[in-house]
């Protein structure tokens, strides 16, 4: 138990520092601001657009979409990401090489993570306020909505992702994992509601996070008249949790063998022969 607790101390205290380090590099603040301003641009535009069949926002009604589509690409990109490319510069092989220093790495990366996917979440939902009408924030139930989805929402994610970093052993690597993301994003209702597809794309959509935490997020901030627009005209709470927490927990079982499997593989020689892989396809 005393090795446990060491290891999330020590993970605790590397995601502090690693935290405050995005906060002061040019590079992760690139990260957090740009994303923000072609948000807070295509929203600004968005909003004199109405919700089919309403005269709700388009704007207003894709705001909390795209913030739950942020959530995953905070959760499964950025752990993904990180992991990939932590195991080609040798990162990782150095935690492997101290006591439990693989758990201090993983909760590490866990808490920095998610700090770094919240601070996001602000930064993206507090301009276009200023110019969106219909976003509900006055009432604690919807705060305790938001809370689950979040909550659920990262822990849904952020094993897939350590997945998924597991699997690639380069950067230059994850336009495979973009590509399918990004037309999972496009029938996932995030910037056009889902009920407007065939069928057949629903039931697709339905099958994976994306479409589940901009719902969650649309029925923390939006009335309840726009539901009418959602699929069997409701929020589907229960159906939210419980394929969010479906995918956790498949998640949480999965992950750890992946990442037990890619830590034994891990060896000076093989970090070694992908920084010359690396350095023969720059040359």
């Amino acid at each position: 138990m005393n090795a446990i607790l060491t290891a999330a101390r020590s993970g605790l205290v590397r995601a502090r520092i690693e935290f405050r380090q995005s906060l002061t590099n040019a590079q992760d603040l690139t990260g957090y601001l740009v994303p923000t301003v072609i948000l807070v641009t295509v929203m600004y535009f968005m909003r004199d657009a109405s919700v089919p069949g309403t005269d709700f926002s388009l704007g207003s009604r894709t705001l909390p979409s795209v913030l739950g589509m942020g959530l995953v690409f905070g959760g499964l990109v950025s752990m993904a990401t990180v992991l990939v490319v932590e195991r080609e510069d040798g990162t990782l092989l150095r935690a492997k090489a101290l006591p439990n220093g693989m758990t201090a790495y993983l909760i590490g990366k866990v808490v920095v993570v998610a700090a770094m996917g919240l601070v996001a979440f602000v930064l993206q939902l507090l301009p276009p306020l200023f110019f969106l009408d219909g976003i509900i924030l006055n009432e604690p139930a919807r705060w305790v909505t938001l809370a689950w989805v979040l909550v659920l929402g990262l822990v849904a994610t952020m094993p897939l992702g350590a997945i998924v970093g597991s699997l690639f052993s380069s950067p230059r690597n994850m336009g495979l994992v973009m590509l399918p993301l990004m037309g999972l994003i496009a029938i996932s209702g995030i910037f056009y509601p889902i009920s407007g597809f065939a069928g057949w794309v629903q039931g697709i959509a339905q099958v994976f996070p994306v479409y589940w935490l901009g719902l969650g997020m649309r029925s923390a901030f939006l009335p309840p008249e726009l539901a009418a627009v959602e699929i069997g005209g409701s929020w589907r709470h229960l159906e939210t949790f419980g394929v969010l927490g479906l995918w956790a927990v498949a998640g949480l079982v999965v992950a750890p063998f992946i990442l037990r499997r890619m830590a034994r593989r891990e060896s000076g020689s093989a970090v070694a022969a992908r920084r010359d892989r690396a350095l023969q396809q720059i040359r």
